[in-house]
């Protein structure tokens, strides 16, 4: 297994493990942890999709990580 593709297993893993979590119920969007987990999988698998030089895949997890990003701000934002 590649560097790249031990990294892109971490950001998907966290990805799926945050899908998973809010689609049982188990945690809410809101929550910082889903969130935060949104935020580092896509960050990760981007990174991982930089790393083979797959640009499509670059930009998507890069807008999801911004949109988790903006998300946790705004949740911030609120308790504050």
């Amino acid at each position: 297994m590649s560097a790249a593709d031990a990294i892109g297993s971490v950001g998907v893993a966290l990805l799926l493990v945050a899908f998973f979590l809010n689609a049982f119920g188990w945690i809410g969007r809101e929550a910082r942890a889903y969130q935060l987990m949104n935020l580092a999988g896509a960050a990760i698998a981007g990174w991982a999709s930089w790393m083979i030089g797959y640009l499509p895949f670059v930009v998507l997890e890069a807008t999801w990580a911004a949109v988790a990003l903006a998300a946790l701000v705004r949740t911030q934002r609120r308790g504050a």
